[in-house]
């Protein structure tokens, strides 16, 4: 059965490169606004699924893998920022502060229709930054298409205080220690 990354992220493209198994990328098209009332983590979970469903119909006999994150401090979320104006105000509201990415990940098996979906969790604690530091920062790395502007898997690790989390890769975008755990399930031999 093939497998298929519901994404045409870089980020994620290298992280399942990891697994040193054969893929294909699809896009898909999903609306990823939040919905009323929807928890950070809900909301990624749901968007995952979304994500796998949107090119489960491209793809009749495959196992689809959709991954989204959502950043969150206390009620404020934080999405791609897209512009350097963004990223600046984004990175300058939470300085020296704690936020949560919630990393949620689908397996959808198109053959049988079983989906596995779990959100993992990254507390990220980001050190005091000065304006300067920031826009240094959003200068050097361009940190405009990742939830949160700060790529630890780049420079934006020197903004950072601590990192709290189950699985490493969780923050950089795809959670391979619980997508291991899902394709096991699923019969893929891994390693």
């Amino acid at each position: 059965m093939k497998i298929v990354l519901a994404s045409t992220s870089a980020y994620r493209k290298m992280l399942l490169e990891r697994l040193q198994i054969p893929f294909e990328t699809a896009r898909p098209e999903t609306d990823e606004t939040p919905l009323a009332g929807e928890t950070p983590s809900a909301t990624a979970g749901r968007l995952a699924v979304d994500k796998a469903r949107a090119v489960a119909a491209m793809h009749p006999d495959a196992l689809i893998i959709g991954s989204d994150q959502v950043a969150h401090l206390d009620s404020e979320v934080f999405g791609k920022p897209g512009t350097e104006a963004r990223a600046i105000a984004q990175l300058q509201r939470m300085r020296g502060q704690t936020v949560v990415f919630h990393t949620a990940l689908a397996l959808l098996n198109t053959r049988s229709g079983n989906i596995q979906c779990e959100a993992v969790p990254t507390l990220v604690r980001f050190r005091d930054l000065g304006d300067d530091e920031i826009r240094r920062y959003v200068e050097k790395e361009r940190p405009l298409d990742c939830a949160g502007s700060a790529k630890s898997e780049g420079l934006g690790i020197a903004l950072l205080e601590a990192l709290s989390g189950d699985d490493p890769t969780a923050l950089i975008g795809l959670p391979l220690i619980a997508l291991s755990r899902m394709l096991r399930a699923e019969g893929i031999q891994l390693p």
